[in-house]
């Protein structure tokens, strides 16, 4: 879907305290933005998931656009956002890391959601090395030559 003059806004729902933790984390590296809400299920036992996802879905317009990213494909959170939530102009990335929340909150706008998603999922997909292994390799070559 194209945003079609509304806003694009984001929803980062996690088990526990992540979801805070990754949107410190970007407003260090992004700057501090009004437009991304955060869930943290589970921290309050007062606080329902379901009110949560609701709170939030009451701020999204028929012309804006929701990111969703939730920690596990399969778990509750991304369940309960799944039953509240397919909607065309909601869009919900399972399983993320980072790199991936910066591109895709940094990409153009006119640019339509699905594009920006696959393609943050691709990059962010090469941002998961085991280091060590890399290390290795890099200082095998090195001998050889």
């Amino acid at each position: 879907m194209e945003n079609t003059g509304g806003t694009r806004k984001f929803l980062i729902a996690t088990h526990g305290k992540l979801a805070g933790g990754v949107k410190s984390s970007l407003d260090l590296i992004t700057g501090a933005a009004d437009n991304t809400f955060l869930i943290e299920a589970y921290v309050d036992e007062n606080r329902s998931l379901e009110a949560d996802i609701k709170a939030v879905l009451d701020q999204v317009g028929d012309n804006d656009e929701l990111i969703v990213f939730s920690d596990i494909m399969g778990g509750s959170v991304t369940n309960q956002i799944l039953q509240h939530a397919l909607q065309a102009n909601v869009h919900v990335v399972s399983g993320f890391n980072l790199p991936l929340v910066i591109e895709i909150i940094l990409a153009d706008t006119d640019t339509p959601a699905e594009e920006v998603i696959e393609e943050a999922i691709e990059n962010a997909k090469q941002q998961m090395v085991y280091v060590n292994k890399l290390l290795t390799s890099q200082n095998q070559e090195e001998a050889h030559d």
